[in-house]
């Protein structure tokens, strides 16, 4: 680890009783190199989506008390996703701590937006198996102040200011490929291919088939020009 467990604790203003837990949030699948396999990040992963979730949840319920599902639908989905979560993960200084291969870190891991989202959902889990959801809840609302505190326009689907694009230049709709889908059933990857006429064909990643549809979809608006 490129800095060391206890300055992060520090950090994050708690300390682990189960250190395991800690070092499992932290690990890249591909620490292993070859060696004995180490728990990584997967598992807690998907228990940290559901958290942040709900703490997300239950903060734009409580903000918006005149907002109907639709609305409410449209501000979760600013709020949970792999964008939100990497900032999140930069605010907190995740990056440092990562465990990660000699060869992931040449290569830049602990900047990647993938790698930061996904354990910064992990650590959420294991603050919230380690500390109830008081302390999973203290992390959320820290390092989601910005978003939190983000104007209160609804933002757009980006799905759907895609489609409107397209309309908008008498285009063909926007097609969506699964190009890949790996990891394990509780906790999938799939990779999707926005293709729409006129733009250079767009790839996006999460851990649903619509989840990396909208960031296939927020990689081709951004190569449009347009800001969602």
């Amino acid at each position: 680890m490129a800095s060391s467990k206890d300055d992060f604790e520090t950090r994050l203003g708690r300390r682990f009783r189960k250190k395991a837990l800690l070092r499992e949030a932290l690990t890249h699948s591909s620490a292993a190199e070859g060696k004995a396999a180490e728990p990584d990040y997967e598992r807690l992963e998907f228990l940290g989506d559901r958290v942040l979730g709900l703490v997300a949840a239950e903060h734009l319920h409580a903000m918006f008390p005149d907002d109907g599902e639709d609305k409410l639908a449209a501000r979760f989905n600013a709020l949970v996703n792999r964008d939100a979560c990497a900032r999140a993960a930069r605010r907190a200084g995740l990056g440092a701590h990562l465990v990660l291969s000699a060869a992931e870190a040449r290569t830049g891991g602990r900047e990647k937006d993938t790698i930061l989202a996904d354990a910064c959902e992990a650590l959420i889990a294991a603050l919230y198996l380690d500390g109830g959801m008081k302390a999973a809840r203290a992390f959320i609302e820290t390092y989601w102040a910005e978003e939190f505190a983000a104007p209160g326009d609804v933002p757009r689907d980006p799905k759907t200011a895609l489609q409107e694009w397209t309309a908008s230049k008498k285009r063909p709709n926007p097609r969506y490929d699964v190009v890949e889908r790996s990891g394990p059933d509780h906790a999938p990857r799939f990779v999707v291919e926005a293709v729409v006429e006129g733009l250079e064909t767009m790839r996006g990643e999460g851990g649903s088939k619509r989840d990396a549809e909208r960031e296939a979809a927020r990689a081709a608006l951004r190569q449009a020009g347009v800001r969602v």
